[in-house]
């Protein structure tokens, strides 16, 4: 018998998508023959004591909202043994579901919680850079420097642009952005780097913003995270050859954008930045940021998962923490 289902519902995703979308999404999870309880949350800490609860009593966590949240919900769930994570997207981006190839419809979307495969999936965490700090978890992509800028326009944005919230942002950012000079410590190599140029992102899946492809061999079960780091061109060529290039994922092909693999990194800046992770603020630089093997499992669509979320890197890069290497 399939277990009971706590549907988290963020009714602020989306511009309000997940609200609008709760009472068919209930409806299609008990019409799979589902026994389902919802709840709307409050805010951020409120979804992650929701899903705590439901965890601990052996129920799904249906989370419908965007990566922010499901996020939150992930990094719960990743101390609760048999705790199962289900992705119903209700946000602005959906990204963990585009990688996991669910439908982009919440109501299509029910089936994979009904009749999928539960998976296990690894999360990034960021923390303080002092040992033993606690850290917190994401899903997707982490990163620091004119992403903080453009994440934080993007958060202010009006609702009704929609998809194109990232866009205005990113242009809006490129604007005042003045260069930065970073310091980055791969583990455990021990391999140091130094730039000036626009962000660090650190990727445990290969997508955010929207479809943006940062790095796009990243991959949900490999222990190790892509560390990408874009260093200073002028802006109109940031403008018109690297950030065009990012929904393709090809810009790592360019002499400024250097890709890297790590188990754990370390990264400090000459200025302060905020760290986002999934379209919210989860630390402020200098941070240490980290895989977690196999952290969580996730519910995805029997036989349908995107084939480049799970499959061998397809393009050789630093390995700077596999094990063996």
């Amino acid at each position: 018998m399939a277990a009971p289902v706590a549907l988290l519902v963020n009714p602020v995703a989306g511009g309000g998508r997940a609200r609008r979308a709760a009472a068919p999404v209930e409806r299609a999870l008990k019409e799979h023959g589902l026994s389902v309880t919802r709840y709307d949350t409050r805010d951020l800490d409120h979804a992650r004591a929701l899903a705590r609860e439901a965890a601990q009593a052996g129920e799904t966590v249906a989370v419908l909202s965007g990566d922010g949240m499901i996020g939150a919900a992930a990094d719960e769930l990743r101390a609760i043994e048999g705790s199962v994570l289900a992705v119903l997207p209700g946000g602005r981006g959906n990204d963990l579901a585009r990688v996991l190839a669910i439908p982009t419809d919440p109501v299509e979307a029910c089936a994979a919680v009904a009749e999928g495969s539960a998976r296990p999936i690894d999360l990034g965490e960021v923390c303080e850079a002092r040992v033993g700090a606690d850290g917190r978890a994401f899903v997707g992509v982490a990163s620091a420097g004119f992403d903080s800028d453009a994440n934080r326009i993007a958060n202010e944005a009006p609702a009704w642009l929609g998809g194109l919230v990232y866009l205005y942002g990113a242009l809006r950012a490129l604007a005042a952005w003045q260069p930065a000079r970073f310091e980055l410590e791969l583990r455990p190599s021990g391999e140091r780097l130094e730039f000036s140029g626009y962000s660090v992102g650190v990727a445990n899946s290969g997508a955010y913003g929207g479809g943006m492809r940062p790095a796009p061999d990243a991959r949900l079960d490999d222990g190790l995270l892509d560390v990408v780091v874009c260093e200073h061109v002028s802006k109109p060529r940031f403008l018109t050859s690297v950030m065009p290039r990012v929904f393709k994922g090809t810009h790592v092909e360019l002499p400024n954008v250097q890709v890297f693999r790590a188990a754990e990194v370390e990264i400090s800046c000459d200025r302060p930045f905020v760290m986002y992770a999934d379209g919210d603020p989860i630390g402020e630089l200098p941070v240490r940021a980290r895989a977690l093997t196999g952290a969580v499992m996730v519910l995805t669509p029997s036989g349908g998962v995107a084939p480049r979320a799970f499959d061998e890197h397809s393009t050789p890069l630093p390995h700077v923490g596999a094990q063996g290497s």
